[in-house]
């Protein structure tokens, strides 16, 4: 690995064993070498390459290495936490964020998310813990404060590390479609939904799957169910499947979209097992 040239202290231009050119990104790593100088392979935490991710790479170069640092922290941090591996694009997003968080920090500017932060941390409760950690981190190491309504936001990149395509934006969407399903069956059943229970994980991860196919327009694939199992949920899980189509409704109303068979007889089943220990 030889060295080309600096951006900052944490991202440099290198040239590879195949003479191809790379930006890496490590702690350091563009730090008072000169070109020619080797690169220490075990110094590079990620890498991009010019002729690819061009787009990727222009974003590198604008990120301080401060937030390049803390945020390659952050990610060896989180990883294990929530077991999901952060792919360039969510790398980037993740800097991105920190580095305009730190310069609102410095204009007093608080996008205040806290007024949905109590739907945020029911919906994605794990993923709010590791956020409310990953704001520490960064208070601790910049020696900044940041707002509480950064873990709100922080949430929803790690919500979006776990779905390996979705974009920030389709989080935040899927999170308000979600707040507006358990809005619903909670007045449909006039009832609190117990979010600490399996089953309401469980509906909450179903849901996830179930919103990021239709904001890809994705199909579903295997193969379909008997038509008649609807059918049959309907007289057995009556108040249940007139729940989902009362999602459905607004599903359609919000998006447009119009729910297979098959995502309505998973819907009605969901519904009944989380509403069915607390009727």
């Amino acid at each position: 690995m030889i060295f080309l040239k600096s951006f900052n202290n944490s991202a440099a231009l290198i040239q590879n064993e195949e003479g191809q050119e790379e930006v890496v990104l490590g702690k350091g790593i563009g730090f008072g070498l000169k070109k020619g100088d080797q690169v220490p392979e075990e110094k590079i935490e990620r890498r991009f390459i010019p002729a690819t991710q061009e787009d990727e790479i222009n974003q590198v170069k604008q990120i301080s290495s401060q937030t390049i640092d803390v945020t390659s922290k952050i990610v060896r941090m989180v990883e294990p936490l929530l077991q999901v591996k952060f792919n360039d694009f969510n790398y980037l997003a993740l800097a991105d964020h920190i580095d305009f968080a730190l310069t609102r920090v410095e204009d007093n500017i608080d996008l205040n998310s806290a007024n949905n932060s109590w739907e945020v941390k029911n919906l994605f409760p794990k993923e709010y813990a590791v956020a409310n950690q990953v704001v520490e981190l960064i208070n601790t190491d910049l020696n900044v404060k940041l707002p509480k309504s950064e873990v709100v936001l922080m949430t929803y990149h790690m919500v979006n590390a776990e779905s390996n395509d979705a974009q920030l934006q389709e989080t935040v969407q899927i999170t308000e479609l979600i707040t507006g399903i358990i809005n619903i069956i909670q007045f449909q059943y006039q009832i609190t939904l117990d979010t600490e229970s399996f089953s309401y994980s469980r509906f909450i991860t179903h849901l996830r799957v179930l919103l990021v196919r239709l904001i890809k327009h994705q199909k579903r694939t295997g193969e379909a169910l008997d038509p008649s199992l609807l059918s049959f949920m309907k007289i057995k899980y009556t108040r249940a499947y007139e729940t989902a189509q009362r999602i459905s409704t607004y599903l359609h109303a919000k998006m447009g979209w119009t729910l297979e068979a098959d995502d309505q007889f998973y819907l009605v089943l969901h519904i009944f097992r989380v509403t069915s220990r607390q009727d």
